[in-house]
């Protein structure tokens, strides 16, 4: 029996100290039936050349030197050069265990699966939280050795292995709404019929939370969800990454807002809005599993939250404002009517071949 095909689409920008370590983890996959999509989305620095000597070793490598245009369109672009039964995401700066693929396409063939999630590691490298780059700084200030540590290594995961169908998982979605596990790309296997049939694809305009709302949209059309037990995919935090270094309480509420809208849509289609409502709200103050889970970045989440009850609090006000105002008015206008109608009713009586009322 021939193994379905897997097209791994992996967008690169400026990952030439994580690419290697990345494409190594992908090529050394027991479910060897695979089509590497690897997309150089304009580096300036040395990761299309690392990317090269790959292509040259493995044939299963297709190599795109693209000019610079965002992750969105990059991964549109994977998508549209696929060829496989499946679709799988990685990003450069991560990797897998050698049979992560192999479990995710097993749960996919055994359960006739549409989507396929999996736990995950958070790989957070020692100095990555703002404290520990400090207190570097201070030792080697000072001439103090320090010492090296390992990485901390975090697995999480929020649906407990078996298969759901659309109505149950979309529930089990609401009781981590803002969570990396449902929201992310590289824990996921996704069908690629589905994804052209109903031509499914990234929000460019969108920087931040594209994934979510592409998951979001896929989850609109899939029947079947097989959850395995098995955390394959490493997710090395960056702090050098757009919500690490451009995070601050305006967008967050902002970029929150935007997605709530695509949540709403989804969960109004499935005629499941009023049940979630309440975790739909929460979703607009709760946070994803996070490397800092104190100090400085509690508190940016912390003053996002007070900004958006600020915010909540002047749209109340407002909304309350506009509707004592549309109160008055249809007031007045139902008063005037009343008096022109008395008016016209008046006037009728002393000439009953008048019959319109508006002169």
């Amino acid at each position: 029996m021939t193994k379905p095909l897997v097209s791994i689409i992996l967008p690169v920008y400026n990952a030439q100290n994580h690419i290697a370590r990345c494409l190594d983890s992908i090529c050394a996959q027991t479910w060897q039936n695979i089509e590497v999509i690897v997309l150089n989305d304009g580096s300036k620095d040395q990761s299309l050349p690392v990317c090269e000597e790959f292509r040259v070793r493995d044939s299963r490598i297709v190599l795109v030197d693209k000019a610079n245009s965002g992750v969105s369109d990059t991964r549109n672009l994977g998508l549209k050069l696929a060829s496989g039964r499946y679709v799988q995401f990685v990003d450069s700066d991560d990797y897998i265990d050698p049979d992560f693929t192999e479990h995710l396409v097993t749960a996919a063939e055994t359960h006739r699966a549409d989507l396929v999630i999996a736990p995950y590691k958070m790989v957070i490298p020692t100095g990555a939280t703002k404290p520990e780059q400090v207190l570097e700084k201070i030792q080697a200030d000072l001439g103090v050795m320090s010492v090296a540590k390992p990485p901390e290594v975090r697995e999480y995961g929020f649906l407990p292995e078996g298969v759901y169908d659309k109505d149950t998982f979309a529930r089990r979605l609401m009781d981590k709404p803002a969570s990396y596990f449902y929201s992310v790309l590289w824990n996921k296997l996704y069908r690629r019929d589905l994804l052209v049939e109903h031509d499914i694809r990234f929000t460019s305009e969108m920087r931040w939370a594209e994934d979510l709302v592409f998951n979001m949209q896929y989850i609109q059309y899939a029947a079947v969800f097989a959850a395995i037990g098995q955390a394959g995919y490493y997710y090395v935090q960056n702090p050098q990454s757009i919500c690490h270094t451009q995070i601050n309480p305006a967008t967050i509420v902002q970029n929150k807002i935007q997605v709530f809208r695509y949540y709403k849509d989804l969960y109004t289609r499935l005629g499941m809005y009023e049940q979630v409502r309440p975790q739909l709200y929460k979703f607009l103050v709760d946070i994803a599993e996070s490397t800092y889970p104190s100090g400085p970045f509690k508190g940016v989440i912390d003053e996002a939250k007070a900004y958006w009850k600020d915010a909540k609090e002047d749209v109340q006000t407002r909304t309350a404002e506009a509707k004592e105002r549309w109160n008055d008015m249809r007031d007045e206008l139902r008063e005037s009517a009343q008096e022109r109608t008395a008016e016209w009713k008046a006037k009728h009586d002393s000439d009953p071949h008048d019959s319109d009322p508006k002169e």
